[in-house]
């Protein structure tokens, strides 16, 4: 890994394709720390406004951040109505079929407000955007659009926006090929938890995932910089961070200059005075005792993972090219509730991936069983062109596939509400995020593992660290009265 100070960045100009980012080269990664607006955009934005809408995963708002932060830079500001903004961009998500359909949705909405005003720069970035079919479908119908950028050249915007302003065509530049970690960008964080990129890309390839295509190869931050970002939230008063990375526990995996691992950033971000500590998502395959030594010590660090299965068999995991089986999985799991007894897990699972028969959905259901997640993203399985699966026979029924989502997720549900019920009568630490959202009159805060609680209280303890006693358990929250800390014991 080498670093650089100079202004001008290497540019691939290129279509996207799918088979030159599956290529993986042990090209050196570089880093670069001096991000600057360019002089003849200083201002570009001035009484002009901007409008981002995201979608998918906390990668995706992570950029958004960034964006946001490069765009106030050149003089904009931000606004929540689509017809009164200069600038409209959809950070896309490609994960699943029905994400895509919701921006080419959008995308039809948004012509109408294209042509009452031409003057609107309209544009499409995210991990949709690595995709060539996505790019030909937008050439071919949707030519009103200004500009395509891609994940890799986030900090070029301040260039792309002037060749969109300045010409009449539409303006693309995706790269395939990245390599490349930039420093220093501006972010417009918001809120009390703040998201801290410690790695880009994914190296493993399950056969129905898109991600390692639009996100590149595993490059890792280096340890003084991510440490050095997390010092500055704590200094700002963030009161949470999440660390994150497509696969954060694979994070210096890459390095050839030093032995430093997850293990390692953590045990450092540990003794950084920031009163939470997450990370998201991790891989089983990834997932080290040292991790574990180190998660079990606690302190800021959570006792929440969010560990994705997929599924509960091993076939099938094979199938998805996971590179685990369920009794690695369960072995690791095993060692978690070793360590630290009251962990709360979460997971992903897919449901109806080509070839699963009933029996191999039964594993699904008795791992789930076994493990007794608090909670888990679930989703029936969904072909994405130019991933090994989307060549299998998807043979398994859309009813079936319902049937199954639907049985998974009552299990689920009925496991979470005892887990919670369990609850009733502790006092846990609940950090304030504010006034809920579907009542006024209650506040809304989430406890170290993650659960959302809802009680009575003032509106100016939003950002504050309070005790609530759980009164009533339901299968997604908990609603409690805040105690005395004085007379409380954390749970």
């Amino acid at each position: 890994m080498t670093t650089t100070s100079e202004k001008d960045f290497s540019i691939y100009f290129q279509p996207p394709s799918l088979k030159d980012a599956k290529k993986r080269g042990k090209e050196d990664i570089n880093v670069h720390y001096s991000f600057e607006i360019p002089d003849e955009m200083i201002g570009f934005g001035n009484d002009k406004t901007y409008m981002i809408r995201t979608y998918g995963c906390q990668m995706n708002e992570h950029d958004t951040e960034t964006m946001k932060g490069i765009l106030e830079q050149l003089g904009y500001t931000a606004t929540d109505d689509k017809h009164e903004a200069d600038m409209i961009l959809l950070n896309t998500c490609a994960i699943r079929e029905n994400a895509e359909d919701k921006v080419f949705g959008e995308l039809g909405h948004l012509k109408t407000l294209k042509r009452e005003n031409p003057n609107l720069i309209l544009g499409v970035c995210g991990c949709m955007s690595q995709e060539e079919s996505v790019v030909n479908r937008i050439l071919q119908k949707h030519g009103f659009v200004d500009l395509i950028f891609g994940t890799h050249n986030i900090h070029r915007l301040p260039h792309l926006l002037k060749q969109a302003s300045f010409e009449k065509e539409m303006v693309i530049e995706v790269w395939s090929k990245e390599g490349d970690i930039i420093e220093n960008l501006p972010k417009k964080r918001e809120g009390l938890k703040g998201w801290v990129n410690i790695m880009y890309g994914c190296d493993k390839f399950c056969t129905y995932c898109i991600v390692p295509y639009t996100r590149g190869k595993e490059r890792s931050r280096l340890p003084q910089d991510v440490i050095n970002e997390v010092r500055e939230l704590a200094r700002q008063g963030f009161k949470e961070i999440t660390l994150l990375g497509q696969n954060v526990n694979a994070y210096g995996k890459d390095f050839d200059h030093i032995d430093y691992r997850f293990g390692d950033l953590m045990a450092d971000i540990s003794k950084i005075d920031i009163p939470r500590v997450r990370f998201t998502t991790s891989h089983p395959r990834d997932f080290d005792d040292h991790l574990i030594e180190v998660l079990a010590q606690r302190g800021n660090l959570v006792e929440h993972i969010h560990l994705p299965v997929q599924s509960g068999n091993s076939d099938i995991l094979k199938k998805m090219s996971r590179k685990y089986s369920r009794e690695h999985y369960m072995v690791l799991v095993d060692k978690l509730k070793a360590a630290i007894p009251d962990v709360v897990l979460t997971t992903d699972i897919i449901v109806g991936f080509p070839g699963e028969t009933e029996e191999q959905f039964e594993d699904t259901l008795t791992l789930v069983q076994e493990v007794e997640y608090d909670a888990a993203f679930t989703f029936i399985y969904s072909p994405r062109d130019g991933t090994p699966a989307a060549g299998m026979e998807d043979n398994v029924p859309m009813d079936v596939k319902k049937q199954r989502l639907q049985r998974l997720n009552d299990l689920l549900a009925d496991i979470g509400l005892r887990k919670n019920k369990a609850l009733e009568g502790q006092t846990m630490e609940v950090l304030v995020e504010g006034v809920s959202k579907n009542n006024p009159d209650m506040l809304s805060g989430r406890t170290r593992t993650n659960k959302l609680i809802h009680f009575a209280g003032p509106a100016s303890l939003t950002g504050e660290f309070v005790q609530v006693r759980i009164q009533q358990a339901k299968t997604y929250l908990l609603t409690g009265e805040m105690v005395k800390e004085e007379t409380a014991s954390v749970s």
